[in-house]
């Protein structure tokens, strides 16, 4: 088997192990309490795995193309705002918990000029697919951003020409997104049961983004060198 070929298979295994790492994981979850449906879950991992595989292919492509790899301010700054987003999404998701009524987030707007507003948790939901669909793909793109120097370094580590090198990286990303399709879509599952009882619900969006604001604050200190890093 061609030295290319195992670079493929062995890019999209670690690709898809990648995708459950807990910064990905926190990001994932917040976003998944918004959607009603396995599939749509799956959709926002997808999504969330294709912004990724640009950025690595952008950032990590170019590094490899020129020969040169990411060097630690950069990487550092780049892992540092991915801990902030991690804060924003956090923040963003108890707002919505202690803000929602006793039977859920209310939302007014208008059907044919005749305005209403009922629970945005019911199947009465009504978000375009680029408006639900670009966030994760802005996420996933600077969670990509953060990782291309680490997947140079490992690529130029391990691999002797640029052909491989750039197909391990495009594999990688191919394996993230798999990943974290298939994992979101399994969230889905119970996540969407939940949208039926707001109260659950709630306490769900309370958990998860006080889980994204603590591990973002720790995600920016620890890149910032703020604190020492624990593993």
């Amino acid at each position: 088997m061609s030295e290319q070929v195992l670079a493929c298979l062995f890019g999209v295994l670690l690709g898809m192990r990648h995708a459950v790492e807990p910064d990905h994981l926190a990001a994932v979850t917040t976003l998944n309490l918004r959607s009603q449906s396995p599939w749509r879950g799956a959709l926002l991992g997808a999504y969330w795995g294709l912004g990724h595989a640009l950025a690595l292919l952008a950032l990590g492509g170019a590094l490899v193309l020129l020969q040169r790899q990411l060097p630690p301010q950069p990487a550092a700054l780049l892992e540092g705002l991915v801990g902030l987003m991690l804060m924003g999404l956090g923040i963003a998701s108890l707002r919505r918990a202690l803000c929602d009524g006793k039977h859920g987030p209310v939302q007014r707007h208008s059907h044919r000029g005749q305005p209403h507003e009922h629970a945005t948790l019911g199947a009465h939901l009504h978000v375009g697919p680029w408006t639900l669909l670009r966030q994760p793909l802005l996420i996933g793109f600077a969670h990509g951003l953060a990782g291309s120097g680490a997947l140079t370094a490992v690529a130029f580590s391990s691999l002797p020409t640029v052909a491989a090198r750039l197909s391990y990286i495009a594999m990688f990303g191919a394996g993230a997104t798999l990943g974290m399709a298939a994992l979101s879509g399994v969230l889905g599952v119970p996540l969407s049961q939940t949208a039926r009882r707001p109260k659950l619900h709630r306490g769900l969006s309370l958990c998860a983004g006080s889980f994204s604001v603590l591990l973002g604050v720790y995600w920016t200190a620890a890149a910032w060198g703020l604190i020492a890093p624990l593993l």
